[in-house]
């Protein structure tokens, strides 16, 4: 499996080879810097270990910076990326060009936070009659019992906090690798914000 990781910049459109206009998002791939590499007979798996955006030195913890190879300065994000299938070392820049040749990619971010929602924009309630004189509009109902055990059972969809949760998107076509600039063009919607971090991997579907 490859991944990288990379930011969020926007959404745009292009043409493809065969000329249709694709509604695509743009993710700028910052140097990822691999740190290091876990071997199975050593730590039980494989995986590569990349960092991304320089820490200030002073900010780094002993017990984090230690974790750094002599010659790596801190990193802010560090991520495993398991099977990882090119052969690298610790020191090797990654960017865009590693996902040329590939068509299709999963996308993980955290999604947008939309603040404290009822049911019916939350888990998407019909709701009441609209009607005047109902007083029954967008509510969400009888939640819990007459009798025993008179509470409320976990997870009943309720009023609560929407969004700001891990998303991934699988299988999302990667239009064009622009390898001047580090970006990827990736055809549809993208979880989170403009300039947020998102994960970037070769898709295990197809």
């Amino acid at each position: 499996m490859l991944g990288l990781m990379a930011r969020k910049v926007g959404m745009t459109q292009i043409f493809d080879d065969v000329g249709n206009l694709v509604p695509v998002t743009v993710l700028r791939v910052d140097p990822n810097t691999v740190i290091a590499r876990k071997e199975k007979e050593k730590d039980g798996y494989e995986a590569v270990v990349m960092g991304l955006d320089e820490a200030k030195k002073n900010r780094a913890t002993k017990p984090r910076a230690g974790q750094f190879p002599e010659g790596i300065t801190p990193k802010k994000t560090v991520r495993e990326f398991r099977d990882f299938e090119k052969d690298v070392k610790a020191g090797d820049i990654l960017g865009a060009e590693l996902f040329e040749g590939c068509r299709y990619v999963d996308v993980t971010g955290i999604s947008k936070g939309k603040g404290f929602q009822g049911v019916m924009r939350r888990w998407g309630f019909g709701g009441g009659r609209a009607s005047h004189g109902s007083k029954f509009h967008r509510e969400p109902g009888s939640t819990g019992q007459s009798t025993y055990p008179h509470k409320t059972f976990k997870n009943v969809k309720l009023p609560g906090r929407m969004g700001r949760e891990r998303v991934t998107v699988l299988s999302l076509r990667l239009i064009k690798v622009d390898t001047e600039k580090q970006l990827l063009m990736i055809r549809g919607a993208v979880p989170g914000i403009n300039k947020g971090l998102v994960f970037v991997r070769a898709a295990v579907k197809k």
